[in-house]
């Protein structure tokens, strides 16, 4: 196997406990924010509440507004990845220049050409993946505009000819989805740090993918953010 050869012993550890913190955390945040109620948790009630207001609401300009502005934010990170997956194949172009630099710094572990590209090639795809969720994001967000659109007026609401509470929900769960998927996205960036340590050497990227870890447990889990929201 000669992929396996390109790579240190070191190297593939330190890459298998990059992944398996970013897939575990993801794994971790999903499935025990449902017991502990984390941030996402909550802001998701939050959003069902929203949505049951705006059913009460004619017209709905200001819920169309606030829905176009919640999708400029993964559209403003979804043309970022762009630039940066553009700047990173760039630095492929330019790869002995590159890892000369690196070699420079006198803490960094001199790297092979080849070696220094394939960490480079890690870094596009981990931009690559969070491109595909911002934009999923943002379409997730149009298609909450044109529920709301399609909402009845509130006069059908009051007379039970619409169920107020399922049309919430619906809403709800949308907007959540579309918020959920944008925090992936985010969270692969808050890796890309961690996978930029790499370049200098291997328990420096174990070190920071711990620490990336650790930051977004307590922002998910025991910020202020989260009390003030569930107060």
């Amino acid at each position: 196997m000669k992929i396996f050869a390109l790579l240190p012993l070191v190297d593939w550890l330190a890459l298998a406990v990059f992944f398996g913190l970013w897939i575990g955390y993801a794994w971790f945040a999903r499935f025990w924010g449902q017991r502990q109620r984390s941030l996402i948790i909550t802001t998701n009630r939050w959003r069902s509440e929203w949505m049951l207001q705006a059913t009460a609401r004619d017209p709905r300009m200001l819920d169309g507004l606030i829905t176009q502005n919640l999708s400029q934010t993964p559209a403003f990170f979804s043309s970022t990845s762009i630039i940066i997956i553009g700047g990173l194949f760039a630095v492929l172009g330019t790869t002995d220049k590159a890892a000369e630099l690196v070699r420079e710094i006198p803490f960094a572990q001199p790297t092979p050409l080849l070696v220094f590209e394939f960490k480079v090639l890690v870094l596009v795809a981990i931009f690559v993946y969070a491109f595909f969720r911002f934009s999923w994001s943002m379409r997730q967000y149009t298609f909450v505009a044109l529920l709301i659109g399609a909402m009845p007026p509130p006069e059908a609401f009051a007379s039970g000819q619409a169920d107020a509470a399922a049309w919430a929900r619906r809403a709800g769960a949308l907007v959540g989805s579309a918020a959920e998927t944008f925090n992936d996205g985010l969270r692969a960036y808050y890796f890309s740090f961690a996978a930029m340590a790499w370049i200098f050497s291997p328990l420096a990227m174990t070190g920071a993918a711990v620490l990336v870890a650790a930051v977004l447990y307590s922002r998910e889990f025991r910020s202020d953010v989260l009390q003030v929201l569930r107060e």
